[in-house]
């Protein structure tokens, strides 16, 4: 099935490929236009320049020439999410937190920390079902109005206002004008969310964990990921990249680091921007 995703830019040469230390430029092959020594320049390199903070002037078609990154974090309240609000509070960005109705009242600590969620102006909360599934994928999205009945049940307990959500399990996409699903036998009950109101957000770009529920490699490499999309136009969206990690991978020193570095050399090339998930593009408009 044709995935169906916003308007792409043409302009396809304005980024370069991450500089790391002691590289120079990179020759992309089968690339047949000469790239303008400017648009050229790497997204990330050795010198640093200092960091600014962006105004929020760009419009949802990234009309500006900064491009969009939505942090979004999948699964809190859970282990890591105090650390993540460090994190963001430390450099003073915006995320979007998927959370689970469950976890919000698994433990007292659980309790604690989806308060610091709400109270947190940095973030917003979001729909990641009460259930998170059971974890058992496959049969959770075979009873399409079940699906539908846990999306409710965590609206209502967390009090979610908005209906803005996100597939446990799934990197699914339903709104106006981006229809993906990534396996095709979760299509009826993704319909029937759309159907329902929800606008559900997938994700461009996974930061995954290891085997001991770390994250899996270095800032570096991210970022050269992050780069690739946005050179290559992989976006649902031009310009637009939506980021996931979870809570839970953020409790140990590495983790917490990489994940502050990360943040740290996106806001120092000054070429990014940071937005909630609910400013992503077309988002609020009426579902067909």
């Amino acid at each position: 099935m044709k995935k169906t995703f916003a308007g792409k830019s043409f302009n396809r040469t304005f980024l370069g490929m991450i500089a790391l230390m002691g590289a120079t430029s990179v020759i992309f092959n089968g690339c047949n236009r000469q790239i303008d020594k400017k648009e050229s320049e790497s997204l990330i390199s050795i010198n640093y320049p200092d960091a600014k903070t962006a105004p929020n002037t760009d419009d949802e078609n990234g009309a500006s020439d900064k491009r969009v990154i939505y942090l979004t974090f999948d699964d809190g309240p859970n282990q890591g999410t105090e650390n993540l609000l460090k994190i963001l509070n430390k450099r003073n960005v915006v995320a979007t937190a998927f959370v689970v109705g469950q976890h919000a009242y698994g433990s007292k600590k659980q309790k604690e920390d989806m308060e610091l969620l709400k109270r947190d102006p940095l973030i917003e909360l979001a729909n990641h079902s009460f259930t998170h599934a059971h974890n058992k994928y496959s049969d959770f999205y075979k009873n399409y109005e079940a699906v539908v009945r846990d999306f409710d049940a965590a609206r209502d307990s967390l009090q979610l206002h908005d209906k803005i959500a996100r597939t446990p399990g799934r990197n699914i996409w339903r709104l106006k004008n981006i229809n993906v699903t990534d396996i095709k036998s979760s299509t009826q009950a993704a319909n029937r969310l759309k159907q329902a109101g929800y606008k559900v957000v997938g994700w461009d770009l996974e930061w995954k964990p290891t085997s001991k529920m770390a994250l899996k490699g270095s800032h570096e490499a991210m970022l050269k990921k992050v780069d690739s999309i946005f050179f290559n136009d992989m976006e649902k969206t031009s310009r637009h990249l939506v980021f996931l990690t979870h809570d839970q991978y953020l409790t140990d020193s590495d983790s917490i680091n990489e994940l502050d570095m990360f943040i740290e050399k996106l806001q120092k090339t000054n070429r990014f921007v940071f937005r909630k998930i609910s400013t992503y593009p077309h988002i609020n408009e009426i579902l067909n």
